[in-house]
Order: C-alpha cells, then structure tokens, then sequence
C-alpha cells in the first residue's frame, strides 16, 4: 500500500490531468476558461480529493469511481476561493502565491468564472455514467447542502459579519463548521454514499469529518500567526489586520494548539473503532495538523 506522500502525489497528477480534461471540452468562451483554468491549475493541496480518495481506499473501491465527484469539489472550492478574493469580500491580491482571479482578468471575469466552476460542478456529477441515478440524486444533494447557504455560504456570510465584533467560540465554530467545515466534510460523505457502507459507520465518518474540518481551520488560525507569506501563497497576519475573531484571539496561541490537538485526538479515536483500513486517512489527520500552507 502507497504512503499518504505518494498517495497524493499520483492522486493529484490524476485529478490534475482529468481538471484539465473538463475545462478544454468545455464549449465555453476562450476567456472564460482561461480564468476557470487560471485559479483551477493555480496549485493547491487537493486535500478535498485526496480525502475523497483516501475514503474510498478505506472501502477497498476503485478510486477512479471519485474521480468525477472529486473534479466537481474541487470546482466549487476554487470558485468560493475567487469569490472570497474578490474586492467586495477579503480583497486580497495574492491566492497561491500568484496574483488573484480579479486581478489578471478583471473583477467581471473573475465572478463569471466563479459561477461557470460552481455549476459546472453539478453536470459533471449529471453526466457521469459511472453513478447510479440514486447516486447522482445523494451526491448532489450532499454537494448543494455543503456549499449553499446551509453550508458554505451561510459560513462566509457570518465571516463577514463577524468581522470587528467580538465573537464567542460558539460563533466562531458555526463560521468555520460551514465556510470550511461542510466542504471537508462533504469528500468523506460523498464516499460512503459510492461505498454504499451501513448508516453506523456513515454517521461514525460524518462526526470524524467535523473533527477535522474544525481543526483544519484551527490550524489556519495558527498559520496565520507563526506563518510567512511566502509559504502560505497568501498575506500572513492578515487575520490580525482585518481585526477578526480567531482561535488565537478567544483562546490565545497555546488555546488554539490546544483545541487543534483535542479535535485530532477525537479524530483520531474514530478512525481507530472503525471496521475498515483507516491507514491514510489517520496520516491525513497528522497532515492536517502539521501543514505549513
């Protein structure tokens, strides 16, 4: 069995490849696929993929059986991600490293591009031969509540709004379990509904899913503070600057990486009670944790 490293370095070159698939057949104006492909190909982790992907070996699937439903998430993380740059949101100038969507095409562009990638989503699922239709039905259903304003959006919303007040954890939680939370969720969802596993150890996924959503974004929180711009691909301290609510601002610095070890370690003890081969998805855990980016 590959390790978590080679694991993803194969997975990634695959979804990279069968992204690229779907952008050049698309018939769509030149300009609007030069943007989608612009912040598609702009690097980036995958970790919404791989999590699909590792989730599937646990299930001893066939991993290529994600893969449309893997291209699709990755679609929609990186139209929130140029939405959220955009001027009337975070405005920032650096996404990955490289300049944002709006700033190379223009802000028109760049929201259209955003919205071809989010529906463009669902019809790949639509379109794929390789779900049953109650599959497609469960997938997109999954997918819509993740990233709508049940999810996702009700996350980004709150974000906003919460900006230069004084929020509880209670709220801050509710911010992050939607923006970032429900899309991290959604892999490990989507590949219990392929694997077609019992409502036990789906509802067991489901809990391990928030675990790690929280943490991932505790870990931000962190980065933020002890990380350098260059080797996030974005502006460090911009937390501090925008003066927003943190994990680092409620709970201070040692309280963060306290509550980060808590989820993980929870994570964790879920994996470990499963009846299945959680081997990547516990070095996926240990990833989330330890990145630097």
């Amino acid at each position: 069995m590959l390790h978590l490293k080679e694991f993803m370095d194969e997975r990634i070159g695959i979804i990279n490849d069968e992204l690229a698939k779907y952008i050049n057949k698309l018939n769509a104006p030149s300009n609007l696929k030069k943007s989608m492909n612009y912040s598609l190909m702009a690097g980036g982790k995958r970790i919404r993929p791989i999590l699909l992907f590792a989730t599937l070996q646990a299930f001893q699937k066939n991993l290529n059986l994600g893969l449309p439903v893997a291209c699709a998430l990755e679609m929609i993380h990186t139209y929130s991600l140029i939405h959220d740059d955009l001027p009337c949101m975070d405005d920032d100038d650096l996404r990955r490293g490289k300049p944002t969507n709006h700033k190379v095409f223009g802000e028109a562009v760049a929201v259209l591009a955003g919205d071809g990638l989010l529906t463009y989503s669902f019809q790949i699922i639509m379109e794929s031969d390789q779900f049953t239709p109650e599959q497609k039905v469960a997938l997109v259903y999954e997918l819509a509540k993740a990233a709508g304003p049940e999810g996702m959006v009700a996350g980004q919303l709150a974000d906003m709004e919460g900006e230069n007040g004084n929020l509880s954890l209670q709220e801050l939680e509710y911010i992050h379990l939607h923006k970032t939370g429900k899309l991290l969720a959604f892999p490990i969802i989507a590949a219990t509904i392929l694997a077609d596993c019992d409502r036990e150890v789906k509802k067991e996924l489901a809990e391990y899913a928030k675990h790690i959503g929280l943490a991932f974004q505790i870990q931000d929180d962190i980065l933020d503070v002890e990380g350098t711009t260059e080797k996030l691909g974005k502006t460090a301290g911009s937390d501090t600057e925008n003066n927003k609510s943190t994990y680092i601002t409620l709970l201070s610095l040692e309280g963060a990486k306290e509550k980060l070890n808590e989820h993980l370690s929870k994570a964790r003890a879920i994996l470990e009670r499963l009846p299945i081969d959680t081997t990547l998805l516990l070095e996926i855990t240990d990833l989330i944790g330890k990145r630097e980016n």
